[in-house]
């Protein structure tokens, strides 16, 4: 048979270090709710970014320079037309 693996606060709890200043004690409902608190995962709800899922057409090469800028290249590419928009 398994052996039952110990709950999140079991595991807390065998942690703590009684000689250790820096440990404190937590309430129940103050270890329940930092247990419990996750944050979303995944992608933000349509409304709740602001912004709007498109389809466009780019060329090859500039969509190659912009994926090869890293992470994040769809964000700069926001901003770049935001900032020519702005303009005028």
């Amino acid at each position: 048979m398994a052996k039952k693996q110990p709950t999140a606060a079991e595991r807390i709890a065998l942690a703590a270090d009684p000689n250790d200043p820096e440990d404190f004690d937590v309430t129940e409902a103050e270890l329940e709710a930092a247990l419990t608190a996750r944050r979303a995962r995944g992608r933000p709800a349509l409304g709740e970014a602001g912004k709007q899922k498109v389809n466009i057409r780019i060329s090859p090469d500039v969509l190659a320079t912009l994926r090869a800028s890293g992470r994040g290249w769809q964000t700069r590419v926001d901003d770049i037309l935001r900032r020519a928009v702005m303009k005028g």
